[in-house]
């Protein structure tokens, strides 16, 4: 199977007794990477999570993203009252208590969890991502210095290899620009081919040193 597919209301919705119906979203798709769940309370006021700190015995010690997805959400993190309407985003790390009612008819908070560390190392297009901004306002440099970020866990993938040669030739680097390359076609020659029509790299792509 190519992939899974399933809308929130066909989830079952379990009563739990402390906290809103239970909405297995794990359960109902398979899903082996993270916890990922939610719960939904019917009416304002009603209780939607149960307050925990993801230290008893039956929490997996879970940094929790808490995504409110329909309604409106009253947190109560450490003693601190957030308020958290639909499109909300909220993480809380283990060892924090925190819990919340529903502000709203039909709230629905979708919590996405796992262990600190567990979703480590991030993907390689994460660092010329969070580029892309510097790239754009042309602070090429500070583009590289980003990007270079993600050196420590993949140093030898091509992608990121060769977005920080189109950075670092954007800055004037041009011995560090070729030095990506060349990690950069090593690895995927087919880098070779991007970089004969990219214009980013039009200062350093005839270099002999590149072969």
């Amino acid at each position: 199977m190519s992939h899974k597919l399933i809308h929130l209301d066909e989830l079952d919705r379990v009563p739990t007794g402390s906290a809103g119906a239970w909405r297995p979203i794990r359960r109902a798709l398979g899903i082996t990477s993270v916890g990922v769940n939610a719960y939904t309370a019917e009416q304002a006021g009603e209780p939607l999570i149960e307050t925990h700190d993801e230290t008893s015995f039956g929490a997996g010690g879970h940094e929790e993203v808490y995504v409110v997805l329909t309604g409106e959400a009253a947190f109560t993190i450490d003693g601190e009252s957030v308020p958290a309407p639909a499109g909300t985003l909220l993480v809380v790390p283990p060892g924090t208590p925190r819990g919340a009612t529903a502000a709203a008819p039909d709230t629905t908070v979708m919590i996405v969890g796992a262990k600190p560390g567990a979703a480590l190392p991030v993907s390689p297009y994460e660092y010329w991502y969070a580029a892309e901004p510097h790239y754009r306002a042309g602070d090429y440099a500070n583009a590289a210095e980003v990007a270079s970020e993600g050196l420590a866990d993949h140093g030898d993938n091509p992608s990121l290899r060769y977005q920080l040669a189109c950075f670092e030739a954007l800055a004037g680097h041009r011995e560090a620009a070729i030095e990506h390359l060349k990690i950069a076609y090593a690895n995927n020659p087919t880098t070779r081919e991007w970089a004969a029509g990219d214009e980013d790299l039009a200062s350093v792509r005839d270099d002999p040193a590149l072969g």
